[in-house]
């Protein structure tokens, strides 16, 4: 397969019926938090609620979110695929339609839903389609995956008024998808808080320094 084959079939989802089979039962048990110690499948303390996000490698991804005032616990995994539980190595090959996620628990007492748009958006280029940066792959795609109608609302006034900004400065149209939230599954062990256990690993995030015109306020009820 030559490298534009390989580009595109990493580009596209798979088919109806093309996917991995997966499996029935999960690949991990959850432990603790890395950094905090605190549970990342839960339970969570009252209050605490969850939101999904996937904006390229979820590596730096995740540390961009544990960073953050507010939030409690965060975890990586796979979403928005067809096969059932997947690894990474199945997820790397395109073939599960899984884009690589970040699971956010905090407390919206402390740091509103928009808010963690603002650091979803100001975290990644969201225009880029099925890469982000040199990674390429439906798994690095931008997606924001809402678990309610005021979820939907607040992403959707979040996306529209950040491409009014990059528009201002010359990038094209936003790509992320915004969806009803997918089953997620929880990635391996060794990929939890990667960049806290390799301070030296790869990270291949980049923003476009484009500020986005949202945060306190845009939050969902």
């Amino acid at each position: 397969m030559n490298l534009l084959d390989l580009f595109a079939r990493k580009t596209r989802m798979p088919a109806p019926g093309e996917a991995l089979p997966g499996r029935a039962q999960p690949i991990v048990e959850p432990g603790l938090h890395f950094v905090n110690g605190h549970p990342i499948a839960g339970p969570y303390p009252d209050g605490v609620r969850t939101a999904l996000f996937g904006l390229g490698c979820f590596w730096g991804a995740e540390r961009k979110f544990w960073q953050t005032q507010g939030v409690w616990a965060t975890a990586v995994g796979y979403a928005g695929g067809e096969t059932p539980n997947p690894t990474y190595s199945e997820v790397c090959t395109g073939m599960t339609g899984h884009n690589e996620v970040v699971l956010v628990a905090y407390d919206p007492a402390v740091v509103s839903y928009g808010d963690l748009l603002k650091v979803f958006f100001e975290s990644h280029d969201p225009t880029q389609g099925m890469r982000q940066g040199n990674d390429v792959g439906t798994q690095y795609r931008s997606g924001i995956y809402v678990a309610d109608a005021a979820e939907r609302q607040a992403a959707e006034a979040a996306r529209d008024a950040y491409q009014a900004a990059l528009v201002q400065r010359g990038f094209s149209p936003i790509t992320t998808e915004i969806v009803d939230r997918p089953p997620f599954y929880f990635a391996e062990d060794d990929h939890q808080q990667y960049l806290a256990k390799n301070p030296g690993g790869y990270c291949g995030l980049g923003g476009t320094g484009v500020s986005c015109p949202i945060g306190t306020g845009v939050a969902a009820s």
